[in-house]
């Protein structure tokens, strides 16, 4: 993985983190389909915090603790560890 995919998966859990309260919506009162859209934010944010996750579990997990030797030899996998 190369240091710019480092970097995006960082901005994209930092986003995760600062949106995923809804500072914005504190006090609106707007009700869609009989919830407060409060709720509806929430709801969403999950969704989308779940599915980033499963995409950096597929793609990057791991990264920035990978032993070295890992990375030299290609493999990801540490000596004497399995696949």
């Amino acid at each position: 993985m190369d240091w710019l995919e480092r970097i995006g998966w960082i901005l994209g859990a930092t986003a995760l983190c600062i949106l995923g309260i809804p500072w914005f919506l504190w006090g609106n009162d707007t009700i869609v389909a009989g919830l407060p859209l409060w709720i509806w934010w929430h709801i969403g944010w999950l969704v989308l915090a779940s599915g980033l996750f499963w995409l950096f579990a597929q793609r990057a997990w791991g990264v920035g603790i990978e032993p070295e030797t890992a990375k030299r030899n290609g493999t990801n996998v540490p000596p004497g560890g399995e696949r």
